[in-house]
């Protein structure tokens, strides 16, 4: 299956998120994020090449892709280097599991739904944060494991 839309803006990174704050996300040690830099790879290409990758394959329909653009998820990606793991990180938005009790958005109707969004934009953030470093990220982590690690 495929999804034929438009391709959105990329979200914009806040340089001053900790990526620790998340639940999903845990980077060791202190570091350089370089969301500015990852922000503008974005924008240079990164979104664009990362998107048409992920829409083509995608199970969601447009009816899905409309929830995903009324409540704005694509706004709350957030990528960040993780110096310590040599990857671009990433926090992909979902819907809550106490949606229905929030009333969210009026088509989203079912746990089937919910799951099939989760699961799609967390697809979204791992194809574009591999396209970030695959194609754009141009330094190598600092980070230097100590002298005393055991031999295996």
């Amino acid at each position: 299956m495929s999804l034929d839309v438009e391709t959105p803006e990329p979200p914009e990174l806040e340089t001053d998120t900790d990526p620790n704050a998340y639940d999903d996300v845990d980077v060791s040690g202190a570091n350089d994020t370089h969301r500015d830099d990852l922000d503008a790879f974005l924008r240079e290409g990164a979104w664009d090449e990362a998107f048409a990758e992920w829409a083509a394959q995608s199970d969601l329909d447009e009816s899905e892709w409309a929830i995903v653009l009324d409540l704005d998820l694509l706004s709350r990606f957030d990528f960040f280097w993780d110096d310590f793991a040599d990857r671009v990180g990433y926090h992909a938005p979902g819907l809550p599991e106490d949606w229905k009790e929030r009333d969210l958005h009026p088509d989203l109707d079912s746990w089937s739904t919910v799951s099939a969004i989760n699961a799609e934009l967390t697809e979204l953030g791992r194809i574009v944060s591999e396209r970030l470093k695959a194609d754009y990220v141009d330094w190598d982590a600092d980070y230097e494991a100590p002298d005393d690690l055991p031999d295996f």
